[in-house]
Parts: C-alpha cells; sequence; structure tokens
C-alpha cells in the first residue's frame, strides 16, 4: 500500500474534489424541490443505471458470488446509505458551512480508524500533524463564526459526524475490493446498485415520491449531475485511489471538497473569493504536504 501519493493519485484526488465539491451546487437545487430519501434514491439509481451499462459496454461482467455482493452492500450501507441520508438530514437543521467542517473530521477518524484495522496505514506524527493543519485550514476557509452554532441542534452536527465515522469505515471496508483484483468500475457499479436496492424501498414508503409535484427541468438536471457527475465517476476515481494510495490519503478528499466548493461556486455563480480562503487554502496545502511527508524527509535529509 502506497504511503506516499504520487502525481497520478494527486491528480486524481483533485479531480475527485471537484466531482464532490459540484454535489454542494446540485444538491442545494434539490433540496429545494424533493425531499431527503427521494434525492439519495434517485442519485444512486441513476448512477447504478450509468455504471451497469459502462460495464457491459467495456464487456466486463458483474460478480454473482456471495462474497463479492457481501462487499458491495457492505460499502452500499457504509460509503452510501449511511452517510448520504445523515448529511442530507443534518443539513436541514444546520448551516451548510457548519456542516463542512464536521464532514472534514473524516480524515481524523480514518487515522484512528486505520490504525487500529490495518496492519500497513498505521499512525504516524508527521500523518496526524498534518490531518490536524488541514483541519484548521478547513475551519479558517469557511469562518470560524459558523461556530456559533455549535451545541444548538446537537443531534443534526452528530448525524454529519457520525457520516464522517461511516466514510471512514467504509475506506477501510472497500480495501478489501483491491485484494479481490477488482477493476474500480466493477465496486464503483457494485456499491451504488446494492444502495439502490436497499434505499428504494426506504423513500417509496417515507417520502411517496408518486404524489409529488413534477419535478422541472433544472430539478431533473441537477440530478443528473449529481448521480453521473459526482456519484458514478467520481466512485471510478474513488476505488482507483484507495487500491493505490489507501484509506487515510483517499480521506484527504475531505480537505479538498471545500476548497473545491468554493471555487466552483465563484467561477460560476460569481461569488466573491475572500482572503480567507486564500489563507484557509494555504493552510490546507501546507498539512497536505505534511502528511505526505516528502518535505519532512527532504528537509531531514538537507540537515543530515
Amino acid at each position: 500500500m502506497q504511503k506516499q501519493m504520487g502525481l497520478a493519485e494527486w491528480s486524481m484526488l483533485l479531480v475527485l474534489s471537484l466531482l464532490w465539491g459540484g454535489s454542494f451546487l446540485f444538491n442545494g437545487i434539490l433540496v429545494k424541490a424533493l425531499p431527503p430519501f427521494t434525492i439519495v434514491t434517485g442519485r444512486v439509481l441513476l448512477a447504478a443505471l450509468a455504471l451497469n451499462i459502462i460495464v457491459r459496454l467495456m464487456g466486463h461482467k458483474m460478480p454473482r458470488d456471495g462474497k463479492s455482493w457481501v462487499a458491495f452492500f457492505g460499502m452500499g450501507v457504509l460509503n452510501n446509505m449511511i452517510p448520504f441520508c445523515l448529511i442530507v438530514w443534518g443539513q436541514t437543521h444546520i448551516a451548510s458551512g457548519l456542516a463542512s467542517i464536521l464532514n472534514a473530521t473524516t480524515p481524523l477518524f480514518t487515522v484512528v480508524v486505520a490504525h487500529i484495522l490495518t496492519t500497513d496505514e498505521k499512525m504516524s506524527g508527521h500523518r496526524l500533524i498534518g490531518v490536524l493543519i488541514g483541519f484548521a485550514g478547513v475551519a479558517y476557509m469557511i469562518g470560524f463564526d459558523v461556530l456559533h452554532d455549535l451545541g444548538s441542534n446537537v443531534l443534526a452536527q452528530l448525524a454529519v459526524l457520525g457520516a464522517a465515522i461511516s466514510y471512514s469505515f467504509a475506506g477501510i471496508w472497500g480495501r478489501r475490493f483491491r485484494a479481490m483484483s477488482m477493476p474500480p468500475l466493477l465496486p464503483a457499479a457494485g456499491q451504488v446498485t446494492a444502495s439502490t436496492i436497499l434505499m428504494l424501498p426506504v423513500a417509496l414508503i417515507a417520502d411517496r415520491p408518486w404524489a409529488l409535484p413534477a419535478p422541472g427541468i433544472e430539478t431533473w438536471l441537477a440530478l443528473l449531475g449529481l448521480a453521473l457527475l459526482s456519484t458514478a465517476i467520481a466512485y471510478v476515481l474513488f476505488f482507483r485511489v484507495l487500491a493505490t494510495a489507501g484509506a487515510t490519503n483517499l480521506a484527504l478528499v475531505t480537505f479538498l471538497i471545500p476548497v473545491s466548493a468554493i471555487l466552483l461556486g465563484t467561477i460560476i455563480l460569481g461569488e466573491q473569493l475572500q482572503a480567507k480562503h486564500l489563507i484557509g487554502m494555504a493552510t490546507i496545502a501546507v498539512g497536505l504536504a505534511a502528511i505526505d511527508g516528502r518535505l519532512m524527509s527532504l528537509g531531514k535529509r538537507r540537515a543530515a
């Protein structure tokens, strides 16, 4: 398992952060028109259809053995069903900035979980320091004023923290696909298929989507963007990085997502880029460099 990421892994992580950062734009449109379970179900359903078609077109076959589908359903629960539902519900009660900070705790949890459950992703001093620096950068960039709400709506905050914990376990769970020699496309398709099977009855019972007003074109386009870009393509990259760089490195994407969300808001929505955003991005870059370890190793070699 690669402890330092190369150019290819960093590039994929940056693209992944753009895809997941864009999900904030899509969700902002969807929550105005659709209930939470319907959004989550539509997201995984359309992603599952797209990925299964691509699997067929590329000549692959989805596994049919029980071991593979236990892995798919486990990943679907930990990486989709639990965090998607908790975050969407949490964001109906707390500000998105606070939710982003709470979600950025994912690498902190992943460092601990990986240290306990793996043999090749043990906690190191520079990695932990880098995670803390990166988290501080996220908090500064979004703005510490959102922390004034910390303590109110405790259940909603715990829900977003629960999503971060679920993501950390998902990263560890997903390592098994590398041992099963699956190309990234198959677990990506398998987990969203399993998530659809689990979420569909929940949405039908809780939201009764057939009774909702017909969505407009803007809603459909946002749902397609969320499903195809922020889910289908994103999860192919997710499993590729996970297979080569490990769960701890993969979790760093949660530091980059707010950066991508702010840059997309500036470019697409014309939002103003503030000085705190630039300082926060620079702090995150320092944290990522510390986690990567190369600058520290270079400094030690020069000192020696």
